[in-house]
């Protein structure tokens, strides 16, 4: 059934509130880890002050920025319990990889700020940071394919338990080249994101020059990852490619997608960077809005819809209820969160004042 026949249903409305915290988390969390990338590939004479620039941009908001993921995780267990038991245990291998990686990031950033100044414990402490920082994103991104390939189904009880260890919890999602393309194409959007905000953060002159070219190298390095990942779905999984290429509503995500990015390239090739920084988180929303149109209404593809696998309806109401009061008193605290931290010439995700 294509979802403009369907009717929006309370389910659809929570599943359609764990996308925007997602959204929230790409853009903002995403851009830290991106941070960390260009952190590994700092280089030459200006790499402290490189590292410097990053450390300062997301130094006071970091944290903070995993709310939206927590928040994601909360819905799904709170929300969709069958399907959350059943991700956390198919996937368990690569999520658990995922949580060590966020913690060796945050845990080396924070020693890397406050432990000896010294070469080699700078050394350590940011290699591990920045290692974290390519390697996390990867295994979500490898995490997100599996789920919209197809290669984690709910299997009944005697099906999977006759299933050695690694053909249920490794090769379904280690084998097929689609989870890591996207795990690939996260990478490079994180970095895209990083590089176009660090535009902006940056101080009128060379170090400004070097992430401009950065935004734009990373900006091609993506387009080409996003047609390759395009091409391995057409040969992994028909039914994923038909959902990202055919409709009209499709073909409106990949125009608009495509006038980001062009968007993107002129803003930063114009020097006009506030422009290039709202394009980019404008070509990242509409690449993860399209991922949830192909895959909607599945929540686990290819068999298991959104309604099918939700909570009882007073559950989502009281969740809802409780998440309206949540957002009361969670958005104003950020919008204070960035005043406070990000008062300077210029802000990391947010306008200037």
């Amino acid at each position: 059934m294509h979802p403009a026949e369907l009717t929006w249903t309370l389910p659809h409305i929570v599943a359609g509130v764990m996308v925007l915290s997602l959204n929230a988390y790409v853009l903002l969390g995403g851009a830290d880890f991106g941070g960390g990338v260009w952190d590994f590939f700092a280089r030459g004479n200006r790499r402290d002050e490189q590292r410097a620039l990053i450390a300062e941009a997301i130094g006071p908001i970091w944290e903070a920025n995993h709310v939206w993921l927590i928040l994601v995780v909360v819905l799904l267990f709170t929300c969709f319990p069958k399907a959350f038991a059943h991700l956390a245990t198919a996937l368990h291998v690569p999520i658990t990889i995922m949580l060590v990686g966020v913690v060796l990031r945050g845990s080396a950033f924070t020693f890397r700020t406050y432990d000896s100044k010294r070469d080699t414990v700078q050394r350590r402490w940011g290699r591990i940071f920045s290692i974290a920082s390519l390697l996390t994103p990867v295994v979500l991104g490898v995490c997100l394919g599996a789920v919209a390939g197809g290669l984690v189904p709910m299997r009944p009880a005697s099906e999977a338990a006759s299933l050695t260890f690694v053909d249920r919890f490794v090769n379904p999602w280690f084998l097929s080249p689609f989870p890591w393309a996207v795990g690939l194409l996260t990478l490079l959007l994180f970095a895209f994101l990083a590089a176009a905000y660090l535009t902006v953060e940056a101080p009128e002159g060379p170090l400004r020059d070097l992430f401009c070219r950065r935004a734009r190298q990373s900006q091609v390095a993506l387009l080409i990852t996003a047609v390759a990942t395009l091409l391995v779905a057409r040969a992994e999984d028909p039914r994923l490619f038909a959902g990202l290429t055919r409709g009209s509503t499709a073909l409106a995500m990949l125009g608009t997608t495509a006038l980001a990015a062009a968007t993107t390239l002129w803003a930063l090739a114009a020097r006009r960077f506030q422009l290039a920084r709202l394009a980019a988180a404008a070509q990242a929303s509409f690449i993860l809005w399209g991922w949830a149109w192909t895959q909607f209404p599945w929540l686990l593809p290819p068999d298991r819809t959104i309604t099918a696998l939700a909570a009882p309806r007073i559950t989502l109401q009281l969740t809802l209820g409780a998440l309206g009061v949540g957002t009361a008193i969670l958005l104003p605290s950020f919008v204070y969160l960035f005043r406070v931290f990000k008062s300077g010439e210029t802000v990391f995700g947010a306008d200037q004042p």
